[in-house]
């Protein structure tokens, strides 16, 4: 199963995340299948960068976002899109 989830980099207490489409049995920061985006929580405001079309392909092709990607994708309005998509149909 393929999961859309974060991995970690960067230094002790100053974290960065790489969001990616892995295996949902590989490790938290071991292989992944894709780079969909970067979130950062250390910048004022938070940045975030989602690729908006590689994710909602990943989301089509049926992969699941852990909650804290759900609520990336939230905000990001990736989501919302992709129900629209899905009632469309």
């Amino acid at each position: 199963m393929v999961k859309l989830r974060l991995q970690r980099f960067g230094t002790k207490k100053k974290p960065f995340y790489r969001v990616v489409a892995a295996d949902s049995k590989k490790p938290r920061d071991g292989r992944y299948l894709e780079i969909v985006g970067v979130y950062d929580p250390t910048k004022e405001p938070t940045y975030v960068n989602i690729d908006q079309e590689k994710t909602l392909k990943w989301l089509r092709s049926g992969a699941q976002p852990t909650d804290t990607v759900r609520s990336l994708l939230s905000k990001a309005g990736i989501i919302r899109q992709f129900v629209a998509e899905k009632s469309n149909k």
